[in-house]
């Protein structure tokens, strides 16, 4: 998913195209998920994301055009073009790898939220936005997710590589120490 406006961010870079260690964030997710047990990488754009459209005609995944309607609603237009099920990752985990990935792959049974503890993110220093509460642990969305045809199972990851979302200048510069 890579076609968000990155409103908190700022600057006029398009989020996906922000770069953590001199790399794209876009770049090392897609690289991450080439190296996982992954078959085949879309990314999903849209009109938000010109530049980042241009820049994956580069690379190997493979363009879906989403309307930049939201997340929910981009999301389901890619996954009425891809099918179900299907991982979703959000383009702004720069410390993704293929490891996480693939461990994400083995637990999913059907339908799959990835969260991690608040206590992580806030331990790492980075932005906690959305919270849910989970056998009485605060957890936050990692921005992996299993989408099946089921009811959503949580699964808890104390990962650090899927803590850090870089939704604002802070969670950057927490991504660069940490990279």
């Amino acid at each position: 998913m890579c076609g968000g406006r990155g409103t908190r961010l700022g600057g006029e870079t398009e989020k996906p195209l922000v770069t953590v260690a001199g790399t794209p964030t876009v770049d090392r997710v897609c690289d991450a998920l080439a190296t996982s047990r992954v078959d085949t990488v879309y990314a999903a754009v849209s009109p938000h994301t010109p530049e980042t459209r241009a820049h994956l005609s580069e690379r190997d995944p493979t363009v879906i055009d989403t309307p930049g309607e939201g997340y929910v609603a981009d999301l389901t237009a890619a996954l009425d073009r891809v099918g179900r099920p299907a991982l979703t990752v959000a383009a702004d985990l720069p410390l993704l790898a293929a490891e996480a990935v693939d461990d994400v792959l083995d637990a999913a049974t059907g339908s799959l939220v990835v969260a991690v503890p608040v206590a992580l993110k806030r331990r790492l220093g980075v932005s906690v936005d959305t919270t849910l509460t989970h056998a009485e642990e605060e957890l936050a969305p990692s921005g992996v997710n299993v989408v099946a045809e089921t009811d959503d199972d949580i699964y808890v990851s104390d990962d650090p590589r899927l803590a850090v979302n870089v939704n604002r200048p802070t969670d950057r510069w927490v991504a660069e120490a940490l990279s």
